[in-house]
């Protein structure tokens, strides 16, 4: 029961992830590159909440709500900074790769570099959010035997695919918000992932949580939908799975030969 829950839990929490990666990452080097890249910003703002963290319990010599709420707001304004220092990065990247181009061109958008780079967020905020919990799910023990509930293993997989997927939609949005220069858009990016983090303390209740959370993921994920030039004439275009025509090409002379008697 223990491996049924782990693989479970494992397949909720990163099977979406998985499949974006090898069907729009895996096989593209330098998106696979940038996912790299991203996830290592990432870990910059694991590393530099982790201080924080230390420093302010040291000098408190203290551990109670207050200090935790102030800690994940911390962190996320942290990773959040670390995004903007992505940005930074990949769009110096992109420019050079344009400049080293024939056409003058990238071989990859700044649009593609933001959504990767937000898939590399979740994915690697995923793993260290869920890594125990999955760890202890594979037994030996059962959950809920002393009252607690037994949906947290559950729960905790589904909020985690909520976590990465509102990850790639805010990079999409956060890298559009700094090219266009829109100060708004940033704001909301901000402020949705401080209203995330902030819906995680009110578990166990998970009817409060994980409901807001995941209507959320999809407003974010319409709002990234948009931001990236989607509409609903593409999607119905792409369910109907009928085939463009081809464009036809006639060239007609201007001379004409006349005709032989």
């Amino acid at each position: 029961m223990g491996a049924a829950v782990f693989f479970g839990c494992a397949a909720i929490a990163f099977g979406p992830a998985a499949a974006l990666v090898l069907l729009t990452v895996a096989a593209e080097p330098l998106r696979v590159i940038v996912l790299v890249a991203g996830a290592f910003f990432w870990l910059l703002s694991l590393l530099a909440a982790s201080l924080l963290w230390f420093v302010s319990v040291q000098l408190s010599g203290r551990e109670d709500a207050a200090l935790l709420l102030l800690g994940a707001a911390a962190a996320v304004l942290l990773q959040e900074l670390c995004r903007f220092a992505c940005f930074k990065l990949l769009k110096k990247a992109d420019e050079g790769l344009a400049t080293l181009s024939e056409d003058g061109r990238s071989p990859i958008s700044l649009r593609q570099m933001a959504y990767v780079s937000g898939l590399s967020f979740g994915i690697i905020s995923g793993i260290f959010s869920i890594i125990n919990i999955l760890a202890d799910s594979a037994g030996p023990g059962t959950v809920g035997i002393h009252g607690d509930s037994p949906y947290y293993f559950i729960t905790s997989a589904f909020l985690t695919m909520a976590l990465v997927l509102l990850h790639t939609f805010w990079g999409v949005i956060f890298f559009d918000a700094c090219e266009r220069r829109r100060a708004g858009g940033l704001g909301l990016v901000v402020g949705g992932h401080l209203l995330a983090s902030g819906l995680t303390f009110l578990n166990p209740w998970y009817e409060a949580s994980l409901g807001p959370i995941f209507i959320l993921t999809l407003c974010t994920g319409l709002w990234a939908f948009g931001t990236a030039g989607g509409s609903f004439r593409n999607v119905l275009k792409c369910l109907s799975c009928k085939p463009e025509p081809e464009g036809r090409a006639v060239l007609y002379s201007a001379l004409q030969v006349p005709p032989e008697e």
